[in-house]
């Protein structure tokens, strides 16, 4: 009978034999679970926080910037200068004459100054709104309208400095207004 088994042997009845998780190990495999959960959500949470953190930074840079140009570029005179904000948002996302006309006859030399069109608010009730509340205020944050469910942007034309429409609070508890 060598190398064969019987079926009634020990060895067939321990490899038949199915091993499940007791009801402890199950225990302690949910702990486990839960632990890295609770490690894990936080930082991911915080992560796209800071996330649409720097991409607010980054639009509010490239408006910026985008104004500066269109002053150094037109004799000091700022986009949007009439409070049109259709006119505004034309005069950075299009070609322009020297007088900051879109439209009309002649070549069109300076711009578009935006390579895309209008940035997205990526923060606060307001976020994915492209539109800019055009204003006089000063200080700007004083036009903050989050009701304006459209709007994204606070942008003074009198003065040419351009916030997000929102008064929350970053990761750090400073105002996304104040960037």
């Amino acid at each position: 009978m060598c190398g064969t088994f019987q079926a009634g042997s020990t060895f067939a009845l321990r490899m038949r034999v199915k091993r499940a998780l007791s009801i402890v190990e199950l225990a302690v495999v949910v702990v486990v679970i839960g632990v890295i959960a609770l490690i894990a959500v936080p930082r991911i949470s915080r992560g796209s926080k800071c996330a649409a953190t720097a991409t607010l930074r980054a639009n509010l840079n490239t408006l910026r910037s985008a104004i500066d140009r269109f002053a150094a570029e037109h004799g000091g005179i700022l986009p949007g200068a009439s409070g049109d904000e259709a006119v505004f948002w034309n005069q950075l996302t299009q070609k322009t004459n020297s007088a900051g006309a879109t439209t009309g006859p002649g070549p069109k030399p300076y711009g578009p100054y935006l390579k895309v069109d209008r940035p997205t608010l990526p923060v606060g009730p307001n976020s994915k709104a492209m539109n800019a509340i055009m204003t006089t205020t000063t200080p700007v944050s004083f036009a903050i309208d989050e009701k304006s469910a459209s709007m994204g942007w606070v942008y003074n034309y009198k003065t040419g400095e351009i916030i997000a429409n929102t008064d929350d609070l970053d990761p750090n508890g400073v105002g996304y207004h104040t960037y």
